[in-house]
């Protein structure tokens, strides 16, 4: 059973979206303010976090972004309609893919379930591999950690899927497009900012020095690779 955390401080959506992903056989867990949210995802071990951005006490932001200095759990931001800003704000403080208020339940689970299938994918300890290195960057397959010099990175779920199909496949330059479809999902309505936010922020992880990176590679005009 996968434990999922819903936060919103709208009492009646949080309760529709509970009801309805415990028909998908989910545990719901529920906070109704970042304060209350970052205190259970530090209690608590998540599959995935559902948060909306206008909240009590600590905006969906902050959490986030607090959430981040200890755990990679997959999280889902709710934003205001047509609110670009907030899109890109989330993604910049760690959040994994996003959805627009007013949403339609279908939509946010199958969002949920794609997230949970490729974590669990990727988690597989069917990999013949269950490590990779090059140049001091070190992924572990099974946990899902990645290493630079010995020294453990913090990665979100989808920083972590990006370095690594880059990685293993080196010297192949993927467009945003494919890197949209490949690790966001054919049916993911985002576009290239997306990939463009992620590739900055695993840079700034990653790379010694971001503007001058040795691991992930712009192909001017076309898109990333790893060298």
């Amino acid at each position: 059973m996968k434990n999922v955390l819903v936060v919103d401080d709208e009492k009646s959506i949080v309760k529709g979206i509970k009801f309805s992903l415990e028909q998908d056989d989910m545990s719901v867990d529920v906070a109704y303010d970042g304060e209350e949210a970052v205190n259970k995802a530090k209690d608590n071990k998540y599959d995935i976090i559902l948060l909306d951005i206008m909240l009590p006490k600590y905006t969906g932001l902050e959490v986030c972004q607090m959430v981040r200095e200890f755990s990679d759990v997959p999280i889902i931001m709710l934003t205001a309609k047509g609110d670009d800003m907030d899109k890109i704000l989330g993604l910049e403080y760690g959040a994994d893919d996003y959805i627009t208020k007013p949403f339609n339940i279908l939509e946010v689970k199958a969002r949920i379930k794609a997230i949970l299938r490729r974590n669990s994918k990727g988690s597989s300890t069917e990999e013949i591999s269950k490590t990779v290195e090059a140049k001091g960057l070190k992924i572990d397959i099974d946990s899902r950690r990645v290493y630079i010099e010995g020294k453990e990175v913090n990665l979100t779920a989808k920083e972590f899927d990006l370095v690594y199909l880059l990685v293993t496949n080196p010297n192949k330059v993927y467009s945003r497009e494919q890197l949209l479809s490949l690790i966001w999902g054919a049916s993911y309505p985002g576009d290239a900012r997306t990939v463009d936010v992620h590739v900055r922020r695993l840079r700034e992880k990653i790379e010694k020095t971001p503007a001058e990176p040795q691991y992930i590679h712009t192909k001017w005009g076309v898109g990333y690779y790893f060298s």
